[in-house]
């Protein structure tokens, strides 16, 4: 299998290494054959080709059967700069934003969701202007995109064995973008008796994540309020040093970290590899190998609870040592 590596700025390219260390190792005691290749992607690239986004690492992904990110930086004021991680989410179509949001074993509250997020459209559609008085932002929200995305969160739930789809909006104030996104994804419901679906204001997701995060099992929104509520809700279970995300599209799909490129961690020895080596985990699930994610997921417990992490966990290690402590639970 060719999995296209981007390690991006800051403690991407670290982070992203000691995922692959994790496969290598795994591949060495399995007929897995992994062929890794890298590419350029964020402000280094910039700076070294013109673009955040260079034309051969777009090339590189699509011709990938996945792609591992690490981190990049995306700096404010320059002008025709826009973030590459946007730009490979809308030229591969990634449509479906994934994060899965579990407590370790044993945790009270016992927290299994996922939160489904449409990842092309809505406020990060990238459709500004503006003068020295007055900036204006689009928000984007179409029937067949709110579809796509509904029909996804209800065939994820499916997959998961989850009986509950929460359908989160603002229809109460943004009544043409987010009643037409309400309206499509109850008719989309519909599709799906089995399951049961309600909705929910975002402000109320909020707050009851916060109050009764272990009612949620399958949540599904619009591209800003996903990504609030996700990162929101991955501080229930850890922070996001230990949370990942999938972007999958119709025939490509990337893997990353969620947390950003830290530069004042790089070349620290002290970057947290954990969620980039859980990102490596769940591109091995896409890639149907349930058995090989599962074990890296049962090692990343076994450490957790041994506290063989890096400093922002409460421990002592270092970033390569904590990625040998998982390979040797391995």
């Amino acid at each position: 299998m060719k999995i296209c590596l981007l390690g991006g700025d800051g403690i991407g390219p670290e982070v992203t290494a000691e995922a692959v260390r994790v496969l290598e190792a795994l591949s060495r005691d399995s007929e897995i054959r992994l062929d890794f290749s890298p590419g350029d992607i964020g402000y280094g690239a910039y700076r070294q080709h013109g673009t955040p986004l260079p034309d051969a690492t777009l090339a590189l992904a699509r011709s990938a059967d996945a792609t591992l990110l690490g981190a990049v930086t995306t700096p404010p004021g320059i002008p025709g700069y826009t973030s590459p991680v946007l730009g490979l989410r809308r030229q591969l179509d990634l449509f479906a934003c994934v994060r899965p949001i579990r407590s370790r074993p044993g945790a009270k509250p016992a927290i299994d969701m996922v939160i489904v997020r449409e990842n092309t459209e809505g406020l990060y559609a990238g459709r500004e202007h503006a003068t020295s008085e007055r900036a204006v932002t689009e928000r984007v929200i179409t029937r067949a995109a709110s579809q796509r995305i509904a029909r996804f969160a209800f065939e994820e739930a499916e997959r998961g064995g989850y009986d509950l789809v929460t359908i989160v909006h603002k229809a109460n104030v943004l009544r043409e973008t987010c009643g037409l996104f309400r309206s499509v994804a109850l008719d989309v419901a519909t599709e799906y008796p089995g399951i049961h679906a309600e909705e929910m204001l975002v402000d109320t997701c909020a707050m009851e994540l916060i109050r009764a995060p272990e009612r949620f099992q399958v949540i599904v929104t619009t591209n800003l309020f996903g990504d609030i509520l996700s990162d929101e809700a991955a501080m229930l279970v850890g922070g996001l040093g230990l949370a990942a995300s999938a972007n999958i599209g119709a025939d490509h799909a990337v893997f990353e970290p969620v947390h950003g490129s830290a530069p004042d961690l790089a070349g620290t020895g002290r970057a947290n590899p954990l969620a980039a080596i859980r990102a490596a985990a769940t591109m091995m699930r896409y890639l149907h190998h349930r058995e090989i994610a599962s074990r890296i997921e049962s090692a990343l417990e076994s450490v957790l609870e041994s506290k063989a992490v890096t400093p922002d966990l409460g421990g002592t290690l270092s970033t390569t040592e904590v990625t040998s402590a998982v390979i040797a639970e391995l």
